[in-house]
């Protein structure tokens, strides 16, 4: 029922992601005839940037959020316990809680450097953002700040989109001063900053199954089966549509 739900969601989405970038593009040419006035067309234009980052966020909300997977029996040979365990919850956690801070942090850059001069955010030394991350992690051991930190991360991602397509409207160049240009293997800011909130979804769905329920207090994790990998190839196929628009509105 969930790949059949999702399927009948993609093949909505498919043909908007694809043809709304160019009638993007037309919007954008009408607007650049009347540059110096408001009209319908630019208002369109401007609205239109808010969209696909709106569409992100409600299905990753509804849909990568809240996780359940299959808990069957325990049998030594597929189970995740010991040393191994405590290799994939620590490598886990320090990566997601390192992609939070340093996402969070892109955005109140952008913020400072775009509409308040003057303030600039003073950048983290070593021992403050390995504290940063530490009381991140420990947040995300508890269902109800991991999910916190969720919604957090959705409305920094649209913040920055926004952002973004201020810097696009405006046609204002990211250069060094920028804490986004560090990302800069990409001349598709759009594309970077979907980029890592896919890392973030990624690593968010391996979190929500290691520490799902009991796990972390009985300390075994069960191997996933299928069913427990729907909800990622789902993720990965949305995100798909999702690089491919953006890469055809630049």
């Amino acid at each position: 029922m969930i790949i059949k739900n999702n399927t009948r969601n993609l093949l909505v989405t498919l043909p908007f992601l694809l043809i709304f970038p160019f009638v993007q593009k037309q919007w954008l040419n009408l607007y650049l005839f009347n540059i110096n006035d408001i009209s319908f067309y630019s208002i369109l234009y401007y609205l239109s940037g808010t969209i696909c980052p709106s569409m992100v966020c409600l299905n990753s909300l509804k849909n990568y959020s809240y996780y359940n997977f299959n808990r069957g029996k325990v049998y030594n040979k597929n189970t995740i316990k010991g040393k191994g365990l405590l290799f994939l919850v620590s490598i886990n956690l320090i990566f997601l809680s390192y992609l939070i801070s340093d996402y969070l942090y892109i955005n109140f850059d952008l913020i400072c450097k775009l509409f308040l001069e003057g303030i600039n955010l003073p950048k983290q030394d070593i021992i403050q953002f390995s504290l940063t991350i530490f009381l991140i992690s420990i947040l995300l051991i508890f269902k109800k700040s991991r999910l916190l930190f969720k919604k957090l991360i959705l409305v920094n991602f649209i913040f920055i989109s926004f952002n973004l397509w201020y810097l696009q409207i405006n046609n204002i160049n990211v250069d060094e001063h920028f804490n986004i240009y560090r990302y800069f293997g990409s001349n598709n800011l759009n594309l970077i900053n979907v980029f890592i909130l896919i890392g973030i979804e990624i690593s968010y769905f391996t979190w929500s199954f290691l520490s799902y329920k009991t796990n972390l207090s009985d300390w075994i994790v069960l191997k996933p089966k299928k069913g427990d990998i729907t909800p990622l190839l789902n993720m990965i196929i949305f995100y798909f549509f999702i690089i491919i628009y953006y890469s055809l509105l630049t």
